[in-house]
């Protein structure tokens, strides 16, 4: 019998792309759903993982032999960066065998990405799987109020009730330093390493200054931008661009941070209790990079790698979202509020005289119950973003 399954919004486009490549590769962090998803999908693929010793010694010391023990419903091999020379003969196999089916997971974006681009050009249907999004896990969040869904975070086993923020995190953090970061990065000194995300934590939603976080750490800026690239490599935070098609205008080129989930950022920034974080000063912060990754993952469950930024021009003008589908805009303004002002909608009502793509949507989302779709700026509660973005 089936363990408890958190339907995905991704499957549909998995299971599509399954029908055209004979390599589908799921990415994306630790713990967010990839093995299920893939297992959900394709039950009876043979399934192993480089995590298992001697599984890894197997494929390590005879590859042909390891990737033929296909019984025909395809062939689901969990952490394949372990083992990237997989890769090559998985290419040869399936130039040879169209009919062939493979299914990776992988972690590491650099190792992951960098062996399929190599190795499987045109044959690899690549998707990233971050934690769960509010619509996915709704019905645990019915009697959530939006500070516990913020401090727990989207991580399927949170959402499916296996377990719980404050015993999650640490054991989540203490696992990537232990495994991701000592692989990645061979760093001696963990607690540095440990300030360094402290402080992303504490510079989220921020334009990311990567001379002023080496200052406060004391190490140079190189040091910053490589474990900032570890960062994003083992999916924990994204680097939101700005856009810049309009060259008229002098506009921001640096990248905004944000945490791929809200309940990791909050075990960062040392708060223990959706009651804490009621009057903490990163709230609206923290509501922010909620709603950003909600139209991020937005994307990424359509099969898209992109699409998202925010505006910024040197007269501090700003719209915290830009999301751009079929070569047109939805300006979004992020508001933790729970009462509604007429300012919200300054930047919006002339973001259509910034930006090059047309903008055919507006909106405000906030933390009130008052909403109003009927006007040329749509106000909505964060629950309903899917009707504004989709």
């Amino acid at each position: 019998m089936e363990e408890y399954y958190l339907t995905r919004k991704m499957e549909d486009v998995v299971l599509d792309a399954a029908r055209y490549f004979p390599v589908i590769t799921i990415t994306g962090p630790r713990q967010s759903g990839k093995t299920t998803l893939l297992k959900h999908l394709f039950p009876k693929a043979k399934r192993f993982s480089m995590k298992d010793l001697d599984v890894k010694s197997f494929a390590y010391k005879d590859p042909v032999a390891f990737l033929n023990q296909d019984d025909g419903d395809g062939i689901f091999i969990d952490e394949v960066q372990k083992l990237p020379l997989l890769l090559e003969y998985i290419q040869g196999i399936v130039d040879e065998h169209p009919e062939r089916k493979f299914y990776l997971t992988g972690s590491s974006n650099l190792e992951l990405l960098k062996g399929v681009s190599e190795s499987l050009p045109g044959r690899a249907g690549v998707f990233e799987l971050l934690p769960m999004t509010y619509e996915e896990s709704k019905p645990q969040q019915v009697y959530k109020s939006l500070n516990e869904t913020l401090f727990d975070g989207l991580y399927p086993a949170i959402c499916a009730g296996k377990n719980v923020a404050k015993l999650f995190y640490p054991s989540y953090v203490r696992t990537y330093i232990e495994k991701d970061v000592r692989d990645l990065l061979k760093i001696q000194n963990h607690l540095q390493f440990m300030k360094f995300m402290k402080l992303c934590a504490a510079r989220m939603g921020s334009l990311f200054n990567a001379s002023e976080v080496a200052g406060e750490i004391g190490v140079d800026s190189k040091t910053i931008t490589k474990w900032l690239s570890v960062l994003q490599a083992s999916y924990l935070i994204t680097l939101l661009p700005p856009y810049y098609e309009n060259v008229s205008k002098r506009l921001v080129k640096t990248p905004k941070l944000y945490f791929n989930d809200t309940g990791l950022a909050c075990y960062l920034l040392d708060i223990e209790s959706p009651k804490q974080l009621e009057r903490d000063k990163m709230k609206g912060a923290l509501f922010e990079n909620f709603v950003v990754m909600e139209v991020l993952k937005h994307r990424f469950n359509q099969g898209y790698d992109n699409g998202v930024f925010f505006y910024r021009d040197s007269n501090q003008n700003e719209v915290d979202i830009l999301l751009k589908q079929e070569g047109e805009m939805t300006a979004i303004e992020v508001k933790s509020s729970m009462t509604y002002n007429i300012d919200f909608e300054k930047s919006l009502k002339h973001i259509g005289d910034w930006v090059k793509d047309p903008v055919v949507r507006k909106a405000v989302v906030y933390a009130g119950d008052f909403e109003n779709t009927a006007g040329d700026i749509n106000v909505v509660n964060f629950r309903h973003l899917n009707n504004i973005i989709e």
